[in-house]
């Protein structure tokens, strides 16, 4: 069975869960393969210690230009649908951080100048005699942007005859596409709080829209999980089982620890959560809900109001993954901070505005691309557009046309539009539409404008839509004279967080003392040295490991940055959350204090 664990979001336990079933599963005596698909921060490994004795790098092939067959004209520039290649005098630029690997830049230059070569993108890397179950992961290299490439590589190592465990990435976007794809069930983690909610609401939305029997588990849970059970209730999807919430599991996960080897009623409970995941396998889902609007209605309003900069700066706020508080910190500066507009570029799972309830002022479709479309009374299954395809979005498997021959479909979840099949096609059987892949909104706060945006389910080309976002943010900032944007960026290293951390003033990563919290800090400190951005570090729930913390403060030296605040482990922000109110705005505890700080000390930065 293959058993995809994901989530709407980082941080909702969905690692800890996935190698602790493993360990579960392998000590009843099951035969057992956990595999990290979570390319752009793999966390597996820190828990499950493996000697890795099997390793291979992952290649995409790019475009390579040849300046000397190279006449100028453009057609590889105008071709690209992601903006990778610019003509500057007569040069081609290829921007690897948005090169999609599609190869029809090659194909359309005709003087065959642009050649397609094979680039290290990241790499596979597995430990077979690992005890007690076999292990592999991927990792993606730093400011790639083709992570489901590599996730492709390390499924290879699936077992049809195993419990194949898959720890996908956090959101709905094409990497968690490519995880979820033949599961035979998805399993997933969410907690209890409105956040929570939300984004197993995208979750729900991709698993089902699969077509994947899926289960839910709740984490954290305290007894008072009644809004994800209701919700669960009213889209039919099983609730299999609950982790209660207890301080100890978490100062255990901190340290690195394997919750069942300390705690054996938490290996009883994972070991029925998994019969009931083998009841799910051959079921038939439920139909995908209806993706939610934003729930505030539009309003009549007067203009922004309008400051007196002359100029502003820029700081967005990520983290190596999702759960670390990130967007409880942005929720608190957008109430600290004057004269700034806010966004919102987490457009692949967005959760600010549950916190600052925004009065929607605009609204706009975003065209992220094109898809394409197969007229089956034109197509003769000559199957060359399938050959072409990079990938693997053509399936030769279409509706009989008129001759009675098996025509060529395209599988929508997995076509990217770079329209090469269109170009190929020798009887115009092809077309490419502009796709709506989300929208984007302009919005009002009690705290000032807001830019906000929202992908659709299952969508690429999220990098562009924090893209429109980021331009709408800067176009306010300037219209209304606004000092600062504070923006809520996306998690991991892909390509969402490189379109929103270029040309930003500063990164500010909010992290925790874990051992999976430090190894996403300093790929992300990586990520933020590639593109020449300082980076400050606040530490959340910096107490809950004394020894984590230091090592965070060693390596933010090292790596010439700094920490700047610790925030401690506080019930009250949970409980504010759950309140719907920001740290400031609930006002209890001691992170509301050091909250209060840090805009103090990044206002002196800026």
């Amino acid at each position: 069975m293959n058993i995809t664990i994901a989530s709407g979001k980082g941080g909702t336990g969905k690692t800890t869960f996935s190698v602790n079933l493993a360990y579960a599963l392998a000590d009843r005596g099951d035969t057992v393969r956990l595999i990290d698909c979570d390319v752009e921060e793999p966390n597996d490994h820190l828990f499950v210690l493996p000697e890795f004795t099997e390793t291979r790098p992952v290649k995409a092939m790019k475009p390579e230009w040849d300046e000397q067959l190279c006449t100028g004209c453009g057609e590889c520039a105008e071709a690209c649908h992601y903006n990778a290649i610019a003509i500057i005098k007569n040069k081609v630029m290829i921007f690897n951080e948005l090169c999609h690997s599609c190869g029809v830049c090659s194909y359309v230059c005709p003087a065959k100048a642009m050649v397609e070569k094979p680039v290290e993108i990241g790499c596979v890397e597995a430990a077979p005699e690992n005890q007690p179950f076999f292990f592999a992961h991927g990792t993606l290299n730093i400011a790639e942007a083709m992570a489901p490439a590599v996730i492709r590589n390390v499924k290879q190592y699936i077992d049809p005859d195993a419990v194949n465990i898959l720890d996908a990435s956090p959101g709905t976007s094409c990497p968690v596409v490519e995880t979820v794809t033949d599961s035979d069930v998805a399993v997933l983690v969410t907690e209890p709080t409105p956040f929570g909610l939300n984004d197993l609401k995208l979750a729900l939305g991709l698993t089902l829209k699969k077509k994947i029997p899926t289960g839910i588990v709740i984490n954290c849970s305290d007894g008072t999980d009644s809004m994800i059970a209701e919700y669960a209730e009213r889209v039919g999807v099983p609730i299999v089982g609950r982790i209660p919430f207890k301080r100890e599991y978490a100062e255990a996960y901190s340290s690195g620890q394997i919750l069942t080897n300390r705690f054996p009623e938490l290996k009883e409970n994972l070991l029925g959560i998994f019969d009931d995941i083998c009841r799910l396998a051959g079921t038939v889902p439920p139909a995908p809900p209806e993706e939610e609007a934003f729930s505030v209605p539009p309003e009549s309003a007067g203009p922004f109001p309008a400051g007196d900069a002359t100029g502003y700066k820029e700081v967005v706020i990520i983290s190596g993954k999702g759960g670390s508080g990130k967007t409880t910190v942005v929720s608190s500066l957008a109430m600290l901070a004057d004269n700034k507009v806010l966004a919102d570029n987490d457009v692949d799972a967005a959760d600010l505005h549950l916190l600052l309830a925004p009065s929607i002022r605009e609204t706009h479709d975003f065209v992220g691309g094109e898809k394409a479309m197969i007229d089956a009374s034109k197509c003769t299954g000559c199957s060359e557009c399938a050959l072409a395809c990079h990938f693997g979005a053509i399936l030769f498997d279409g509706p009989l046309n008129d001759q009675g021959l098996v025509t060529c479909r395209i599988d929508e979840l997995a076509c990217e539009g770079c329209g090469l099949c269109e170009r190929i096609c020798a009887v115009d059987a092809i077309t490419t539409k502009p796709n709506v892949t989300g929208k984007w909104y302009v919005s009002g706060t009690d705290y000032g404008p807001m830019a906000h945006a929202r992908l659709g389910i299952a969508e690429e080309n999220s990098g562009r839509l924090v893209t429109q976002v980021r331009n709408v943010a800067v176009d306010l900032a300037k219209t209304l004279k606004k000092g600062y944007i504070i923006a809520d960026g996306p998690p991991g290293t892909g390509c969402p967080v490189i379109a929103s951390v270029s040309g930003a003033d500063r990164v500010l990563i909010v992290t925790e003392p874990t051992v999976s919290g430090v190894h996403d800090m300093v790929r992300v400190l990586s990520l933020t040295k590639h593109f020449g951005i300082p980076a400050l570090i606040v530490i959340n729930k910096a107490d809950l490991n004394a020894e984590q913390a230091e090592r965070i403060e060693s390596i933010a030296t090292d790596k010439g940055s700094r920490v700047i605040a610790k925030i401690p482990f506080d019930r009250n922000v949970n409980d504010a959350l759950m309140a719907g109110k920001t740290v400031i705005e609930y006002g209890k505890g001691p992170a509301f204090e050091v909250m209060r700080n840090i805009w103090n000390i990044l206002k002196k930065e800026l």
